[in-house]
């Protein structure tokens, strides 16, 4: 494990992300974190640009209101490379009904090219269904 300020900057960034509150600061965020031409792929959703990570975000948010991401465990990275894992937390009751690990790639710049990220936790309902 060589994690360096990088591979912390660009999983802080992309928290910011998450985290956003509204539009704008979303719209703000997803700038910082991915590269104009980033991805996000997940079970759930696969999409370039930040406008399509910003959309995938705003769902979330909508489907989860008064959850926030949160990291859980240490950021693990080399080279361009880093992983983590998250859960979604309610600020009312402090359950988590979702978790996850991703793994990024970072360009030169520091900022997102790809996320493929991994659920490892849902609701009862979602996992049930399809």
């Amino acid at each position: 494990m060589s994690v360096n300020s990088v591979h912390e900057t660009a999983v802080a960034r992309y928290f910011e992300a998450w985290n956003a509150a509204d539009a704008d600061a979303r719209a703000e965020a997803v700038a910082a974190a991915w590269s104009e031409d980033g991805g996000y792929t997940d079970p759930l959703a696969d999409v370039t640009g930040h406008d399509g990570i910003a959309a995938v975000i705003t769902a979330a948010r909508e489907q989860f209101p008064g959850f926030a991401f949160r990291r859980t465990g240490a950021v693990d990275g080399h080279h361009d490379i880093a992983r983590f894992s998250w859960e979604l937390v309610s600020a009312t009751d402090g359950s988590a009904p979702v978790a996850g690990s991703d793994v990024i790639a970072l360009g030169k710049d520091g900022r997102i090219r790809t996320v493929h990220g991994f659920l490892d936790r849902l609701p009862q309902a979602a996992a049930t269904a399809g």
